[in-house]
């Protein structure tokens, strides 16, 4: 048999031109940029999922730009060439913590960045100490700053560089102020009424701006109806529950008149009328941040060894002296008999927070540090110890400096970690969802896809 040559369908040399190509293609590309050139990826950690409650085993984080690229188990998540690669084999890593009240001075943002805090919630410090803030974080490596600027008050104010308002009317002008400087939250506090309040809920709701509540003439249902975004140190809760017109008396008189009226009255409140009161503030999605630290600490200050805690060796020596714990007693009028009635109060705060979360309702974590003896930055920590000792789960703890803190702060690249997020991370040497106390065991700290602590 003949065989019939067969026909070309390519010009002579072509196939051979292209085999070229395809070889110089590949040289090229060898000499050009690697796909991970400027991309850090991180190996071998434990990724915590706070939204999930999921933990990544052998995890891979990418991470360019500032932002989370991809995370996931190293099966899925391959390392591209060049890309700068950090084995964190044994550690766990988990969002960025978040404080969401704070009062800093210049000297915190450093040590909150220390312990791990990645953002701060500022809801009063005046005009010219957040331009300060601003400032300085301008300068160095900081935290993110969502600043309130100034509280909203009625007269007699409290603090002197609160912006007032004596009636409704006046409320559109004090939020247009905070607008001009830049204000990312509105304020208000313990002498704004329901009348107040409301116009003030309103002319933020025109510029888009939330409301955060440390209330005093206004009781805490009344306020979620009314449309706050929060509601600061568990205030307004026994106006709810039990003698308003008491505790109402009581802050009318001055602002620690009205504390110590407060914090007192937990003890003798009724256990079904807080359950309802929590139930119906989760039902409403108002976010409480209860600063059990703060409740904590002024339970104790009788006991001296409050006032040498370790940790208040990383406080400035001129910023202990402006706390001047003595003349603040003075001012409060506290006397050795009242500090066990705050003890008192403080289980039954706990078992409202328990209910309130067991309810639905989301706790985000502050502190109101750099207020006397609380310490920025480790007090997110002790924080969170303190919701884990109130009831909460480990899990819910850690939600509640990062995921849950976001959400309230209407931030979703904020506190936790999946594609696009900001790569805002700390590492940690043991498991915080064993011990919650393991979010001091801090590594390395990562803001903004840089380390600024390892």
């Amino acid at each position: 048999m003949i065989e019939r040559r067969r026909r070309r369908t390519t010009r002579p040399g072509l196939a051979g031109a292209r085999r070229f190509v395809g070889v110089a293609g590949v040289l090229l590309a060898a000499c050009g940029p690697a796909p991970g050139e400027g991309m850090a990826a991180l190996t071998g950690a434990t990724v915590i999922d706070v939204v999930s409650g999921r933990s990544q085993l052998d995890a891979v984080v990418l991470v360019r730009d500032g932002h989370v690229v991809a995370v996931g188990s190293a099966d899925e998540v391959v390392v591209p060439r060049g890309a700068d690669v950090t084995d964190l084999g044994g550690r766990w890593i988990v969002p960025g913590l978040i404080d969401t009240h704070a009062h800093l001075q210049p000297w915190g943002l450093a040590l909150a960045l220390r312990y791990g805090v990645t953002s701060v919630r500022d809801l009063h410090d005046g005009v010219a100490l957040a331009d300060t803030l601003r400032a300085v974080a301008m300068r160095q490596p900081s935290p993110r700053l969502f600043l309130a600027v100034a509280m909203l008050d009625a007269p007699p104010s409290t603090y002197p560089d609160a912006f007032l308002l004596d009636s409704p009317d006046s409320a559109e002008v004090a939020v247009g102020r905070l607008v001009e400087h830049r204000a990312a939250w509105v304020k208000v506090y313990t002498r704004i009424t329901p009348d107040i309040l409301a116009a003030v809920i309103g002319a933020a709701r025109m510029h888009h701006l939330p409301v955060a509540a440390h209330l005093g003439l206004t009781d805490a249902i009344t306020a979620t109806h009314l449309g706050v975004t929060s509601i600061e140190h568990l205030s307004g809760i026994p106006e709810a529950a039990g003698d308003s017109v008491a505790l109402f008396a009581a802050h009318a008189k001055g602002f620690f008149a009205g504390w110590t009226a407060f914090e007192k009255s937990w003890s003798s409140l009724d256990p079904a009328a807080l359950a309802m009161v929590a139930r119906e503030l989760a039902a409403q999605r108002v976010f409480l941040v209860p600063t059990l630290v703060l409740h904590e600490t002024f339970s104790r200050l009788d006991d001296s060894t409050v006032l040498r805690s370790p940790g208040l060796a990383a406080v400035p020596d001129s910023a202990r002296r402006n706390w001047n714990v003595a003349a603040m007693i003075k001012r409060a009028g506290w006397r050795s008999a009242d500090y066990p009635a705050f003890r008192a109060a403080r289980p039954v705060q706990d078992r409202f927070v328990r209910d309130f979360v067991a309810s639905g309702g989301r706790v985000a974590a502050g502190t109101d540090a750099s207020n006397q003896l609380l310490v920025p930055g480790a007090t997110v920590h002790t924080e969170m110890e303190l919701l884990e000792h109130a009831g909460l789960t480990p899990l819910d703890a850690l939600r509640s400096a990062t995921y849950w803190a976001a959400d309230m702060m209407r931030t979703d690249s904020l506190g936790r970690l999946r594609p696009g997020a900001a790569a805002d991370l700390i590492v940690l040497r043991a498991d915080p969802l064993v011990d919650i106390r393991n979010t001091r065991r801090i590594e390395r700290v990562m803001l903004g896809g840089k380390w600024v602590q390892r």
